[in-house]
């Protein structure tokens, strides 16, 4: 409770409200089983649903760790909404939907729900990679911008078939365009950074021309909203300093702890409060999710 606390005073003192990802990972990411795409918790009839799908800092299942989708649900009335979490460790927005993670998920969208995502951290992966490899090789990666660019796989190393990779900016664009399709509303977050910090130890490393640049563009150009988490975490955690930051991760720099966890999963929320009268979930916070101060940029 005292780190609840905490947290509640480090967010509004913020600015009224808040690394770069590369191809060479500071952690190990870990990849994750998670059962047959479908597999999952099902919404309860009568009441809308709010899905949220990204990979292992948003859900993860080692030890230690937590992401921030495992913390968000304290922020809303569980009376009037579902929260599921389909995030699952080591997929990038091309394998989510590659592996039919996201088609499960439309079999059960329905008209009135949002849908939530925030992918990055492994869509720096390699594209695909040639043999010998071992058996940690992730054939996961992107295309980096938000182009209609493609380059066709031969044959994936991962699941020896042929496929045409795209780029980040589509792959979300996927999600939102069938998202609406559906009736449901969708929202892009700008990759959690990590904890990387500048030569002076006073600015978390953002990606903003990158990643958070894409993720943007793609939400624009598809009529989505978006959430600059990436910038609202950057800007908390220079707010608390490296110090406070340090207990917010449970391994170098990439994954957190509870704490970091509902430190993030509330400045998800923040994010949320910030759209205003565009935010679709406002009518199901609880009590704790409408007291959380909205991010001014």
């Amino acid at each position: 409770m005292r780190y609840r606390a905490l947290l509640r005073f480090f967010f509004s003192t913020l600015c009224a409200a808040v690394l770069p990802l590369s191809a060479q990972t500071l952690d190990d990411q870990p990849v994750e089983s998670g059962g047959r795409a479908g597999s999952q918790s099902k919404p309860s009839a009568g009441k809308p649903t709010f899905w949220i799908i990204g990979d292992s800092t948003v859900k993860v299942g080692t030890p230690g760790q937590r992401g921030w989708g495992e913390e968000i649900g304290p922020f809303f009335d569980s009376a009037k909404i579902n929260v599921l979490n389909h995030a699952i460790g080591g997929r990038s927005s091309r394998t989510f939907i590659t592996e039919g993670r996201w088609d499960a998920i439309l079999k059960e969208l329905r008209a009135g729900d949002a849908v939530i995502m925030q992918f990055g951290h492994n869509d720096a992966s390699p594209i695909n990679e040639d043999p010998p490899v071992t058996k940690s090789t992730r054939a996961r990666g992107v295309i980096r911008n938000n182009s209609d660019d493609s380059v066709f796989v031969e044959k994936n190393i991962l699941t020896g078939k042929s496929e045409t990779v795209r780029s980040y900016g589509w792959y979300l664009r996927q999600v939102i365009t069938t998202a609406k399709n559906k009736g449901a509303v969708a929202i892009v977050c700008s990759p959690i950074p990590r904890k990387s910090w500048s030569k002076d130890g006073t600015k978390i490393n953002r990606v903003a021309d990158s990643w958070g640049l894409w993720a943007r563009q793609a939400a624009e150009q598809e009529g989505a909203l978006f959430i600059d988490l990436n910038e609202i975490i950057a800007r908390g955690y220079e707010k608390i300093g490296a110090t406070a930051v340090e207990p917010l991760f449970a391994d170098k720099a990439t994954h957190t702890s509870v704490t970091g966890a509902q430190f993030n999963a509330r400045a998800v929320v923040s994010g949320l409060n910030s759209l205003g009268d565009k935010n679709p979930l406002a009518p199901f916070l609880s009590v704790e999710g409408k007291s959380v101060p909205a991010f001014t940029p």
